[in-house]
């Protein structure tokens, strides 16, 4: 089997690991929200999951991702 030498490290880096680790954080809380009937667990992990979406890409232009000095 073939190795590639241009392997990217697709979710190797601080800022995929940060952006899964929050996602995984609001999503908890959206479920625990969901299943305790109380509606502020549920907006607050529906907000921590949104920006989950933007940690990633923010990290990554602030040099924490893939291509990055960190």
């Amino acid at each position: 089997m073939a190795h590639d030498n241009n392997d990217l490290g697709h979710g190797h880096s601080t800022a995929a690991w940060s952006a899964v680790i929050v996602a995984i954080l609001g999503v908890t809380l959206l479920t625990l929200g969901v299943c305790l009937p109380d509606s502020a667990i549920t907006i607050v992990g529906s907000i921590v999951t949104v920006i989950s979406f933007f940690v990633g890409p923010v990290l990554a232009k602030l040099g924490y991702g893939v291509a990055g000095k960190n």
